[in-house]
Order: C-alpha cells, then structure tokens, then sequence
C-alpha cells in the first residue's frame, strides 16, 4: 500500500515528543462529519515513519546479507524463525523496506483467509506474513494459507517475507522448508547504543558497561532495549534526573527493571483500600488534576462496592497528607505525579498482574471514569490509552470491545465515541490482538446489533487504519456496513464515500468490491448505487481492470434505466475525448450490452446527443473535433455490435444507421 518514504522533523510545527513522559498527540474528535481517530497526521504517514524510524535505529544480525540477497530474485518467498525477542518481524519489515519501489506498495496480509483470496499482487508489490502468534494447533491451516499466497507472489513476481512461530519448527511442512532463514538476535550493547544515538544522548563505550545493564543487553528482547533508550532520554529531558548519562542510565534500568519490587513493597505498606484505590487512580490519571485523581479514586471504590466512609470530611485526612503518604507529588500547576521515571506503568502492571480477580471492576471502573466532571478530553485520551495497554498486556482484548459497545450506545450520546476509536486504534496496532480486532469488527458490520454511534467509529478505524495494512480487510468491513445501513442514516454516506476512496484507488480493490456486489441480491437497489458509484470516471484514481468494469456496466444497464446511467456514458465519453481514458474503457461499455439492441440503441442515441452538445471547456482548441472523432469511432463500433455495416455511422447518420 505504500512504498519507500522517509520524514525527517528539522522544525516541528505541531506537538513532537521529546522525552520527560508519555505524550499522546490525539485529535480525536467527535464534532459532526470529523474523523474519530487521530488526525494530526495520515495514518498511512504513521507507518511510514515507524519504518523510517526502524531503518534509522536497525542493527543487521549475522545473515541478514544472505537473506537480502534471496530476495533480489522476482517472485521471492523468504520464511523467518528465530528466538522470541530476536527481531523477526523488524528484520522482515526491513527485508520488504529495502526491496520496495517507489510505486509498489507494503502491505500485511491477514493469516486466515477472508472471502477467496485476498491478494492479487503486482511485481512491485511487498508482502508480510506474520504466522508468530500462531499456535500448534493452527500452524497447518496457517501454512496452507502461506502456500496459497506463495503461488501468487510468485507467479507475478512479487516479494513476501513470512515470520515463523518459534519452538515450531519441526511443523515446518517440506515444500516451505528450503524457504526458512534463521535470524539471530543482534548484539545488545550495539541494539542500545543505535537507539540513544537516534535519541542524540551521548554516552561512552564505559558507561554502558555496568552489571544490570549487561544483563539486559545480554537477554532483553530488542523492544525492551528500545524502551530502555527512551527512557534514558525521558530522564534526560525531565530535568529531574541529573545532569548526567550515568543519572539517566541508572533511573532507566530501575525503571525497566526495579520499579516492580518497589510497587509491591509500597502495597505491603498500604494495605488499606482507600490508599491503594488512591495509589491506582493516580497511576491511571497520571499527570492529571487533584480532583481529578481523588473523583478517580471514589469512583473505583464504588465499582468494587467498598463501603462508604462515614467519617465526617473535615476528620479525614487531606488530600496533601494522602499524596504525601504514597510518595505522590503536586506540580506548581495542581498536577499529580509519581517522583521517579516511570513509576506510574509499574503501578499500573502490577495492580493489573496481581489481582486478576479486579480486573473486569477495574474495566468497568475505567468506563465510568470517561464521565468524571473533572476529566477533560487529554486525560481521556490518556486513560484509555493506559487502560487499553493493560488490557492487551495482561491477554484481556475483550474488555477493548465491552467499552467500545458501551461508549458508543445510545446512552452515551456520542460523547465518548473518540474514546471508542482510540481503544479499537490502538488494539489494532497491536502486534499479538491486531488480527483478533479486525476479526470483532467484522462480527460487529455482520451482526444484528449495531447503534449508529458504533457503526460511525468502526467506519472511520476501517478507513484509516484498517485500509493502511490490510485493505482488502478494510474493504469488505465497509461493504457490510454500507449495505447494511439505511441510506438516511448519517454514517452511512460516510461508509460509502470511503469505501469507494479505497475501490477507486486500486485496480485490485475495485474489482474485489465489484464481484461481490454482482452476486448480491439483497438489498439490489444498494448494490446498484455502489456500482453506478464505482463506475463515475471522474472520482478514478487508476484506470480500472476492464473485465469488472464491463460486469459493473453490464449490470448497471440492465438493472437501472437510462436516466442513471446515460449521464455516465457522456463522462466516460468526454474524458476519452480529453485523451484521458485509453480505448478499452469505451469498449467496455459495447461489450456490456451482450448485444442488446434496445441498449445499443440508447447508447448509440447518447453518443450522437453528447458529441452535437456544447463541451464545458469550448474555448478550448479542436476540442470539439475531438468530441466528434470520439463519436464517430463508437458509433461504428455500435454498428458492429449490432451488424450494421457499410451504413453511414456517426451524429449525422442517427437516423439511417438501421437502413430506415
């Protein structure tokens, strides 16, 4: 879907990350006829950066020269294995990076198959296939899937780079085994020092020798490293932390490594419940308001039923003497925060870690707290962000879906559907849970349960995340909710409008959504629309593959009466005049008559009444003999359609073509 690109941020314009904390740039909104889900920059633009960023910090493992080399031939299928941790899906993704064409597209395909075959692929087209979270017990089916897309990348001369399940490889079916390569884990310490140097820290060769740290470089999978060094540079530009790489260093690896057995000792020495829902509430809110933690904190005692305390509030101890008590710091601006670098997630982990029995309250509590008075819409964009982390980290997607559906029902009045959009978002991109996502949404346009809230955010995460890595996935979610939803209903011209956005940009899309829609025959009349719709030429981003262009008009003449499509017929007509159009596409529209003369007349009168018409550009040079040449040359070809020949054909001859 996309080729190389590359950005490089000299004068950031709009919010960039630069260390001291998460910082979650959101423009969701949730105005009328505004995306829901982050506009601040195209989603396609995100994954080109997160490639960019990947070439920009990626050490090579011993090898990988050899299995580049394997995919300079055309049509190459290249399968990793290796450790978990060792780097096979950035290998792979650098494999398709470097391979890629300016013109050819990057694209993920979904291992289990959706309605046929959903790759169709060019030569300069790239392809990732990631079996890794694949089990034992689904690895056979995974691997007819991987022969099936072989064949046709291979046929076409496309590239596809696989990554295995590891510990599996005894289940490695013979025809694919000459296809595996092993990938080694990088050397850490180099893994480390390329991330910090893209970071711009400076440090010495010495100061990455100290004993935890050599542990880490020695074991951590390669994301744990990349964390490691934003962290270090987090330490640096909060300010808090020295002034040195060694201060840096060391509260990194605490952060990544120690914050753990300080959390437990903490709950050891709180084990009230008001502290700890306190200690919770400002793990989740971090960053946010004193009220705002403290509404937090009461709302999760109410959703685990805590009874109330009945002490009068002036007997109570105040909101400082609380903070204070759990090490919880109030910025200048009224702002709550936790003293060292990151302690808030190790919160967050091990409340979610150690008390598996709280977490569908703390899912409901997390709900409720999108209403707090206090919340505003930074913190909420925030919360679900941490919530949604959670979640996935501890194998609970579902909860992602349970607050997607309330957020978006009738009661929630459209309030909260960007907060819907972000936890689907960001389940999406996750790398374990995205494929289970796209599969809930597909159950979602297919099923008998769909407010009109919901069915606008899944439209939107189709549209610009889904279509980014799996547009085939994204087209057929659009289609079922462009024909499912009354054509009255808000969300449905937006559904069709980027359902056609992606049909009309892509030979193989356009004829994916054609098929299908030939095949239905409930609700006709919607179907009728889309391909009257799909067949608009000037909305055409690429010419489209003929064969489904002559099915569409065949059944859109058939099924429509001329009044819909004669003013198509003039379009396609004066773009070929413009040299715009090459002559198949007006060859199209004869053979889609399957020689009916009822219609070759209508299309014959048509021609004659749009080339004797006044053309909207007439100043424009010989562009009405242009117009006449254009319809002399169809009208014979109509005359052969019909077995006229020798007649006189063309706008003069309307009346004498049929020898009357």
């Amino acid at each position: 879907m996309s080729g190389r690109g590359g950005t490089s941020i000299f004068d950031p314009q709009g919010p960039l990350h630069g260390g001291g904390g998460d910082q979650y740039n959101y423009y969701w909104s949730s105005g009328v006829g505004e995306q829901l889900v982050r506009g601040g920059a195209a989603r396609l633009e995100i994954v080109r950066e997160h490639r960019l960023r990947l070439a920009r910090c990626y050490i090579r493992p011993r090898g990988y020269s050899r299995i580049a080399q394997r995919l300079t031939r055309p049509g190459a299928v290249v399968i990793l294995d290796g450790a978990p941790g060792a780097g096979r899906r950035a290998a792979a993704t650098m494999l398709l990076e470097e391979t890629s064409v300016p013109d050819g597209r990057i694209e993920e395909l979904p291992a289990v198959l959706e309605e046929g075959v959903p790759c169709d692929p060019s030569a300069d087209d790239r392809y990732l296939l990631d079996l890794s979270r694949v089990g034992e017990g689904d690895y056979t089916a995974a691997q007819r899937t991987l022969m099936r897309y072989r064949s046709l990348v291979e046929k076409c001369g496309a590239r596809m780079v696989a990554v295995a399940p590891a510990g599996l490889e005894w289940m490695l079916d013979a025809e694919l085994a000459p296809l595996a390569s092993p990938v080694e884990r990088p050397r850490g310490r180099a893994v480390l020092s390329r991330h910090l140097r893209v970071r711009q820290v400076r440090f010495t060769y010495e100061q990455l020798t100290t004993d935890e740290l050599s542990h880490l470089l020695a074991s951590a999978p390669m994301r744990d490293l990349d964390r490691l060094a934003d962290l270090v540079a987090q330490a640096r530009a909060s300010a808090r932390y020295g002034t040195d790489f060694a201060d840096w260093r060391d509260e990194a690896v605490a952060a990544a490594t120690n914050w753990t057995r300080q959390v437990a000792g903490q709950l050891r020495d709180h084990r009230d419940v008001r502290g700890r829902a306190l200690l919770l509430a400002a793990a989740m809110t971090h960053g946010s308001a004193a009220d705002t933690v403290l509404g937090a904190a009461d709302g999760l005692l109410e959703v685990l039923r805590y009874p109330k305390d009945e002490t009068p509030a002036l007997a109570r101890e105040g909101a400082g003497e609380q903070f204070e008590k759990l090490s919880l710091a109030r910025d200048d601006d009224g702002r709550v925060r936790f003293d060292r670098l990151d302690y808030d997630s190790a919160v967050r982990h091990h409340f979610w870690q150690n008390f598996p029995e709280l977490r569908e309250g703390f899912r409901d509590w997390a709900g409720r707290c999108m209403a707090l008075p206090e919340l505003g819409s930074e913190d909420r964009a925030r919360l679900a962000h941490r919530f949604a982390e959670q979640a996935l980290a501890s194998g609970r997607p579902e909860d992602l879906y349970v607050l997607a559906e309330r957020w978006t029902e009738p009661a929630a009045d459209g309030r909260l559907r960007a907060e819907a959009a972000a936890v689907l978002e960001l389940g999406l991109s996750h790398e374990q849970y995205g494929a289970r996502f796209r599969s809930r949404i597909y159950d979602w346009v297919r099923g008998s349960r769909l407010t009109p809230d919901l069915a606008r955010v899944l439209t939107d995460v189709c549209r610009h995340v889904v279509a980014v890595t799996h547009p085939e996935q994204a087209l057929v979610r659009l289609r079922y909710l462009v024909l499912r939803l009354k054509p009255t209903e808000a969300t449905a011209q937006s559904a069709r409008t980027a359902l056609l956005e992606l049909a009309r940009g892509n030979r193989r899309l356009y004829a994916r959504l054609v098929n299908p829609l030939l095949q239905r025959t409930r609700p006709k009349d919607r179907c009728l629309g889309l391909l009257v719709e799909l067949l608009d030429p000037a909305e055409l981003e690429t010419e489209p593959p003929w064969l489904e262009c002559t099915l569409a008009w065949s059944a859109v003449m058939i099924g429509t009466p001329p009044a819909v499509w004669t003013p198509l017929v003039r379009r396609w007509l004066a773009l070929s005049a413009l040299g715009r159009l090459s002559d198949r596409g007006l060859g199209a529209l004869v053979i889609a008559t399957s020689g009916d003369r009822e219609l070759l007349d209508r299309l014959y009168v048509t021609t004659c009444e749009w080339a004797e018409s006044r053309p909207p550009d007439a100043t424009r040079p010989g562009l009405s003999e242009d117009r006449r040449r254009i319809a002399d040359a169809f009208c014979r070809d109509i005359d052969t359609a019909l077995g006229i020949g020798g007649v006189p054909a063309g706008p003069g001859a309307r009346m004498t073509r049929d020898g009357t």
